[in-house]
């Protein structure tokens, strides 16, 4: 097994391939902060730092670029994925529009198989509200959305919202909440009470029910990007007001 000696607060997992381990670091480091966005990940630097050969770094680093918390620049390398201001608001009203869109489509298609996986979620959230386990938390809850766009049926809306969810800056929430972990705890119990009131719209069939309690749970996001992330809030919420008047239509 090869070193892995990059933090003290990792644990090797085992039965992981070597590329998702070093990717799990990284993720962990980039929530914590230790590379801010703009940030170059140096794979020669990884790999000495980590004892590992280049390639599964070069994996995690593909992973890393896969999940939305980094980019790939031509015949530069990787770095730390840094959105405008004018980005993230444009993903905001996206993510307005395709999580009320898939929430209704899932209340009409979802079975009971995924209903119990989206339940199996939640329960796993709850065992995941330190500081240690924000990288955690972040990849349960983008499981979490994903499974709802997937339980829609509608493969376009699954590709949509990949792409848009990648440019979403929920990483930079997590992050933020290690320089005001007195937000923490307040924030996951909000967050998964929101969750779970749109699983429980979704498992009675309740299209308007699970289309409202999602749309409630962007718009308490907006409200993050704007306290943590100093959004402008007349940006935020002119976007809101646009898509408030095309759903209206």
């Amino acid at each position: 097994m090869y070193n892995m000696a990059f933090s003290s607060e990792q644990t090797v997992v085992q039965h992981k391939p070597l590329k998702e381990e070093i990717f799990d670091v990284l993720h962990r480091q980039i929530i914590a902060g230790k590379y801010a966005p703009g940030d170059w990940l140096r794979q020669d630097d990884i790999a000495s730092q980590m004892g590992v050969s280049m390639t599964p770094v070069r994996e995690a680093l593909d992973l890393l670029v896969a999940a939305g918390l980094a980019e790939r620049v031509p015949y530069r390398g990787v770095m730390v994925l840094e959105l405008s201001k004018q980005e993230i608001v444009e993903a905001y009203g996206l993510r307005l529009v395709l999580e009320e869109m898939a929430a209704r489509d899932a209340a009409r298609y979802i079975t009971q198989e995924q209903i119990s996986v989206l339940y199996e979620t939640l329960d796993q959230m709850k065992d995941h509200v330190t500081l240690n386990e924000m990288s955690h938390a972040r990849q349960l809850s983008r499981e979490f959305h994903s499974s709802i766009v997937e339980a829609s049926g509608n493969s376009l809306l699954s590709k949509l919202y990949g792409i848009v969810s990648n440019s979403f800056p929920d990483w930079m929430l997590y992050e933020a909440m290690f320089r005001h972990p007195e937000l923490l705890e307040k924030s996951l119990v909000n967050e998964q009470k929101e969750h779970r009131a749109i699983v429980d719209a979704l498992s009675k069939r309740d299209a308007d029910k699970a289309a409202q309690k999602s749309v409630e749970h962007v718009l308490n996001l907006g409200k993050d990007l704007e306290k943590l992330l100093g959004i402008p809030g007349g940006l935020l919420r002119d976007k809101e007001r646009m898509v408030s008047l095309s759903n209206s239509k």
